[in-house]
């Protein structure tokens, strides 16, 4: 019998937020042989145990009444300007069986690995917004981030930067539009940033504030590494693949979103460390990915997939910038590696349905004895 994989994921009154990588999801899983579909909290009728769910026609969607799912993948993102007052409270019901459990904003999620002293070394220093902090961080920083606790794709994040006797400030709205200014005092700092927070700030969403770092490998550009590790279909956490993301000239991030550009990870780094430097970067961003994802399951239970924005400094320091539970991959696309790309969107599907099979295997046996 098929297995039934309902997609949890975002729709609002102009559709779905992702259409192009959740068409992929629907029909790689019709060709492992499970029926896939997609849904929102609002598409649940529970007295009657049914869905309207969603699958992809040539052009556009069509939705029809499914019965309940075997297994649940949790694709809900939080996007800017969206309402998403019924994620919450449909989440906590014990409704169905989760891939991945529920995760937390940035800033939690930093407190936790943060006690742990083997992942200490990769994390920047990280504290909730005030006047006082601002100053002292700027003391000891070139440079300090403002970001939002749920933020996505480098949107709300302000840069301050100390330049002679003054600060520069570079960030993006949720809008996606580019703010820059120069400011000649910390008071004028304090009140820019207060009312950013007031305008950019979702909901009850909090900002904190993160040291930054000296990640110009590229003149005047910044630059990261995306890496993603997903659990395959045994449940073995696996490096799924890794790219280098360079921002745009004087832009605060390196989103692909906000004009960012993709380069191989490996070329990139051999080329600016050399061979023996690059291999010993590589390895520690697998090493620190694999510990962090360990620490992440002890506190919050089962998880499938995240992705790593990791800051590599001008002296080869990894540093561990963002995790995401919900990762995009169009890095892989960019890069023209559509075989990785591929494998990085049926590995979701292949974990979901290796859950299931454990279930069945489980009640097999007792059924047996």
């Amino acid at each position: 019998m098929r297995k039934r994989i309902g997609i949890l994921t975002y729709r609002g009154e102009t559709g779905f937020v992702e259409p192009g990588f959740l068409r992929r999801l629907v029909k790689e899983g019709l060709k492992m042989g499970a029926e896939v579909f997609l849904f929102s909290p609002q598409d649940v009728r529970y007295s009657i145990r049914q869905i309207r769910g969603f699958v992809p026609l040539e052009k556009g969607w069509t939705s029809d009444w499914y019965d309940w799912p075997d297994i649940v993948i949790d694709r809900y993102r939080y996007y800017p300007l969206a309402k998403h007052s019924l994620y919450l409270p449909f989440r906590k019901q014990p409704w169905f069986r989760y891939a991945n459990s529920r995760f937390s904003n940035k800033f939690r999620v930093h407190q936790v690995l943060v006690e742990d002293p083997e992942l200490g070394k990769w994390l920047p220093e990280t504290l909730p917004y005030s006047k006082e902090t601002l100053s002292s961080m700027l003391r000891r920083h070139l440079i300090v981030y403002l970001k939002p606790t749920n933020g996505t794709g480098g949107r709300s994040i302000l840069r301050v930067e100390r330049q002679g006797a003054g600060y520069i400030l570079h960030g993006r709205t949720k809008q996606q539009a580019k703010s820059s200014e120069k400011l000649s005092s910390l008071t004028e700092v304090c009140k820019r940033l207060e009312n950013w927070m007031v305008y950019e700030k979702s909901g009850n969403e909090q900002f904190f504030l993160q040291q930054g770092l000296q990640l110009s490998l590229v003149p005047e550009r910044t630059v990261d590494a995306r890496l993603l590790v997903q659990k395959d279909g045994n449940g073995t956490w696996r490096l799924t693949g890794m790219g280098i993301r360079i921002g745009p000239r004087r832009s605060s991030t390196s989103n692909l979103h906000g004009g960012g550009t993709a380069m191989p990870a490996a070329a990139f780094l051999i080329n600016h460390f050399g061979q023996q430097q690059a291999e010993r970067i590589l390895l520690e961003c697998k090493e620190l990915a694999l510990k962090t994802v360990s620490r992440i399951e002890e506190h919050y239970g089962q998880m499938m997939e995240f992705g790593f924005d990791l800051g590599i400094d001008i002296l080869g320091r990894v540093w561990i910038i963002e995790i995401n539970p919900k990762p995009g991959r169009e890095i892989f696309r960019q890069l023209g590696q559509h075989k990785r790309y591929l494998e990085a969107v049926r590995r979701p599907l292949e974990y979901a349905l290796y859950l299931t099979n454990q279930t069945e295997e489980k009640e097999t046996a007792s059924n047996i004895y």
